[in-house]
């Protein structure tokens, strides 16, 4: 590529674009618009003709046209809503939020006091039209959380990972289905 004072260049690795003001051997001086000199190796810029600095034009962050298509994308309706007045219950498994102490209880007797917890809470959910159910069930070996889908699956729910966000890896959301009648 061959570069002539006064030639239109982007940088390849920046986002930089300015007009050559100097050449000496491999070294190119570039000019910004805000009257900014650097020095780049001719290898690191491109030189830009008349119909791509309609391209460039993009790359500038205020560019009105920029603006207009990052508008549109923040204003796109999603297809899951939110109610406002949406009642989701959280239920907290932990067998310590269970029982007072587990000092005569066994694995086993742990496990169906939180599925009976749990069944509970499902059932009270349909009869009152709750939507949404969270159960924390924490990590763990996943014993408790295969319990819980093996139950779940005996309702009419639906049943995925909660938000990772809110409660890591260790919860289950289930959204019940309500019969209109």
């Amino acid at each position: 590529m061959r570069l002539e004072i006064g030639n239109k260049v982007a940088v390849l690795d920046d986002v930089l674009k300015g007009n050559v003001v100097a050449i000496s051997d491999n070294e190119v001086s570039v000019q910004t618009s805000d009257g900014m000199i650097f020095k780049f190796q001719v290898s690191e810029l491109v030189k830009i003709d008349a119909d791509q600095k309609d391209l460039s034009k993009y790359s500038d962050i205020n560019n009105p046209l920029l603006r207009e298509k990052t508008f549109e994308k923040k204003t796109k309706k999603s297809v899951f809503k939110k109610q406002k007045r949406e009642v989701i219950l959280e239920v907290d498994l932990h067998i310590n939020q269970l029982v007072k102490s587990t000092k005569y209880l066994d694995n086993y007797d742990m496990l169906n006091i939180q599925l009976d917890a749990a069944k509970r809470k499902i059932e009270y959910a349909i009869s009152k039209r709750v939507s949404k159910i969270v159960f924390i069930h924490g990590v763990g070996e996943g014993v408790l959380k295969t319990g819980l889908q093996r139950l779940l699956n005996r309702y009419p729910v639906k049943f995925y990972d909660a938000s990772y966000k809110k409660y890591g890896l260790g919860a289950t959301e289930v959204y019940v289905y309500q019969n209109t009648n």
